[in-house]
């Protein structure tokens, strides 16, 4: 069956507008409370957690009363990093979370995602169970009254919480003393957490993006930004700079010379110094389609593999967890270290290569070098809908003549985004001049045939 609500990572799009109206959550509170409760001679309580986008505070609203409505009660921690409410779902023995945040997307825009008891993401088959409930009316007459609705309770100390147990994944005869770090939070839902963690350990923090108004989240700042903080690096003289997103579930770095290094290479760091230990199972690292082939050679000389998935970190878990894996991850910076925790979470991620650095005394652009990329060309193209591209022939006779020229020596993925009316169109070669023109080909034959 095909998701008519839940994309890629939850419910998302332009809050105050469908399906992100206040009425939407309310009934994705209510659908979500009965499914998970399971047990009708106990209380149940769901977690709810957030970033700092102004329409938060509505749809968090919404939520609880639809939540409570059931007869559910609700645990509020208010903002707080999604991989910290996945770690405060499951450490609170709570019946499940929901995060409200669109991730790296601009204010406007707002999202609910759901976590399960045990902090990992819900599988598809319970996302399409929570739509029938909506879709179909199916808890109009279930409407629990007097004793049995449910109430709201707010965790005032989930920050600390979280703060320990991340502190706590970070080596007890290492610290940070001498690192000189640029901290960008995207003016998102790590901007206490992330700063308090990295001090604690003894880093000198240099910090962007931590003055949240609810309209300036990811704006010039944070992940997709990381040129603001590759500035920083460079007037500090800092030894790296951290860039969270939105939510703070994915970290973008630079160097000490203010050079990126994006998720692909930090897998590549990460993978061959856990093989070096005999702690990558499988000596498999688990990639999206959209990493970079670099990252396939770096791991066989190292003497490891990848295997890939579809986009998204929810496959990249139910592929780690199905095969026994414990590292995988995306190019876009969204890293999971299932020993640790569920789902991926920037401000750990950034401890493993802290760790990386100063367990080895190498700079950051050093342990770079691990991986070479091959060039790659990513085009986004607007539709105005989401059509089957096989059965368009200009675009296939495209992609077709694409493919054929880059047998062997390169690849070309097409998908559409999971969020958005957008295409994606990726081309990987050995020429970054010609994989442009082979990119701009199929993206103007798409615009031509499909465009909004």
């Amino acid at each position: 069956m095909e998701k008519k609500l839940f994309g890629t990572d939850g419910v998302r799009g332009v809050a105050n507008i469908e399906p992100m109206t206040t009425e939407m959550a309310m009934q994705l509170g209510r659908a979500a409370a009965y499914v998970f409760k399971k047990d009708n001679g106990r209380r149940h309580r769901l977690v709810i957690g957030k970033d700092t986008r102004l329409s938060g505070y509505m749809i968090e609203n919404a939520l609880v009363a639809g939540i409570c409505s059931m007869g559910v009660d609700v645990l509020l921690v208010g903002p707080l990093p999604t991989p910290g409410i996945a770690f405060i779902t499951s450490s609170m023995r709570a019946d499940a979370g929901v995060v409200i945040s669109a991730s790296h997307n601009a204010y406007q825009d707002n999202g609910i995602k759901f976590f399960s008891h045990d902090g990992f993401k819900l599988p598809d088959q319970l996302e399409l169970e929570i739509e029938d409930l909506i879709l179909n009316n199916r808890l109009d007459a279930l409407r629990p009254i007097a004793d049995e609705v449910g109430k709201a309770y707010r965790i005032d100390d989930a920050i600390g919480r979280y703060v320990v147990f991340l502190k706590n994944t970070f080596p007890r005869d290492l610290d940070l003393q001498g690192l000189r770090i640029v901290l960008d939070c995207a003016h998102g839902a790590g901007y206490r957490v992330a700063p308090a963690v990295l001090t604690e350990l003894g880093a000198e923090v240099i910090p962007l993006g931590v003055e949240p108004n609810g309209t300036n989240i990811n704006d010039g700042c944070g992940s997709l930004h990381p040129e603001v903080m590759a500035e920083k690096v460079r007037e500090y003289r800092a030894d790296l700079g951290i860039a969270l997103d939105g939510d703070a579930d994915r970290v973008i770095f630079v160097d000490e010379n203010g050079d990126e290094v994006d998720g692909d290479h930090i897998m590549a760091i990460c993978a061959t110094e856990m093989l070096k230990a005999g702690k990558l199972k499988n000596e498999t690292v688990v990639a999206t389609v959209m990493s970079n082939m670099g990252l396939e050679i770096a791991m066989q000389k190292a003497g490891g593999k990848v295997v890939r998935t579809a986009v998204g970190d929810r496959y990249v878990v139910e592929e780690m967890r199905k095969n026994d894996y414990n590292l995988g991850g995306e190019q876009s910076g969204h890293m999971i270290f299932l020993d640790q925790n569920t789902t991926g979470d920037g401000i750990l991620s950034a401890l493993r290569v802290l760790e990386i650095i100063q367990r080895s005394g190498k700079k950051l652009s050093e342990l770079a070098e691990v991986m070479t990329s091959l060039p790659q060309v990513l085009v986004n193209v607007r539709v105005r809908k989401k059509a089957d591209l096989a059965e368009i022939a200009p675009i296939k006779s495209a992609l077709d003549e694409v493919e054929a020229e880059l047998t062997g020596n390169g690849r070309v993925l097409v998908r559409y985004s999971g969020t958005e009316p957008l295409l994606r169109v990726m081309i990987e070669g050995e020429n970054q001049v010609r994989i442009t023109e082979l990119a701009d080909r199929v993206a103007g034959a798409v615009r031509e045939h499909l465009g909004a």
